[in-house]
């Protein structure tokens, strides 16, 4: 499994970096994607099943679609068309592509050996996780569900092209 680790925090890495040096919002989003597909192989390999899956449904899922909404959004008009036309070039898919099958080949190779699991025996299931997140952490889960319902309604204002000149809109 140790060969499992190293790829897969060489691929999050490599996402990252490619992440941050692109241009193009959603160049950037699909390697965040692959890095968070990245960070869900490195929890599996340490063990953690079940924060694997939460990484992949919570952060690889509702939160990159989130990203991208925001970005569509923000990108009104016809300038939104042709970033369409160049988001679907089969070029700008190369990148991703080959990191994402990498990890699916890192997959197989898992199933394959049939080595997933814990192998300390010490295991986080979904009963410790909500009893964390709706405990003692609960002020935590609420401050960041606003923290990102401010940044939902900002998007919304700023995509809809209002802007005030004066006293009215």
């Amino acid at each position: 499994m140790n060969h499992v680790f190293y790829l897969s925090s060489a691929i999050a890495l490599l996402g990252a970096a490619l992440a941050m040096a692109c241009r193009n919002a959603f160049h950037a989003l699909l390697y965040v994607v692959v890095s968070l597909l990245a960070v869900a192989g490195i929890f599996f390999s340490l063990g953690a099943d079940f924060a694997a899956a939460l990484e992949i449904i919570v952060y690889a899922g509702a939160i990159i679609v989130l990203f991208i909404f925001v970005v569509m959004m923000l990108n009104l008009g016809q300038r939104a068309v042709n970033r369409e036309d160049d988001i679907l070039t089969p070029t700008m898919w190369i990148g991703p592509g080959v990191l994402a099958l990498a990890l699916f080949a890192e997959l197989v190779v898992i199933l394959i050996r049939g080595a997933g699991g814990s192998t300390t025996g010490i295991g986080v299931g979904p009963k410790d996780v909500s009893l964390a997140l709706f405990g003692p952490f609960v002020i935590g889960v609420e401050l960041a569900s606003f923290l990102l319902l401010a940044g939902l309604v900002g998007a919304v204002y700023l995509g809809s092209g209002a802007r005030s000149t004066g006293g009215e809109r």
